[in-house]
């Protein structure tokens, strides 16, 4: 591992963490849950919770896209997403939806701070974010796109609105 400078599980759990945490609001596939994990591990995120409906670890299918980071990123579930954003709240965290709404903004004009501790909604594959979420929430994030569709799977739309995140933060 080290002749590729990856982390061991010890030093990953050791290292100082991207204080931003990844909500999943109903998301029902595995394959996205578990993609988010790998997401999220791979910018070392603080956490990622799970709320709802969404499937949790231990399972199979979520091991397959996770390959491990189920192991290394902390998680938590929550029956109710608005209780993942209740908490967040009181620990101080700026809560954005990741979704196409009117007065959201794109991703490419957030304006944070590189310190600013940040959750980021994801919702469901179908219907999105809950609206009584997105009514808890500092504001909705969209991702620029130019297509027919305007609409990503939720694992790419983790990765790509992680880097933007990162990017700022480097």
């Amino acid at each position: 591992m080290h002749d590729l400078d990856r982390k061991s599980v010890e030093e990953f759990r050791n290292s100082q963490k991207t204080p931003i945490v990844i909500v999943l609001d109903n998301v029902r596939s595995m394959h996205n849950v578990g993609s988010v994990f790998r997401t999220a591990d791979a910018f070392l995120v603080e956490a990622v919770l799970l709320c709802g409906y969404t499937p949790v670890p231990p399972h199979r299918d979520i091991h397959k896209t996770a390959l491990g980071a189920t192991e290394t990123v902390t998680w938590k579930y929550f029956p109710q997403t608005l209780n993942a954003v209740e908490y967040l709240k009181k620990d101080g965290y700026g809560i954005y939806a990741i979704e196409q709404v009117t007065g959201s903004f794109l991703l490419n004009q957030l304006d944070i701070e590189p310190k600013e501790k940040l959750a980021i909604v994801f919702g469901n594959e179908v219907v999105g974010v809950d609206a009584a979420v997105l009514e808890q929430c500092n504001g909705s994030i969209e991702i620029p796109q130019l297509g027919m569709k305007h609409s990503l799977n939720i694992s790419v739309a983790a990765g790509i609105v992680m880097w933007e995140l990162m990017r700022e933060r480097l």
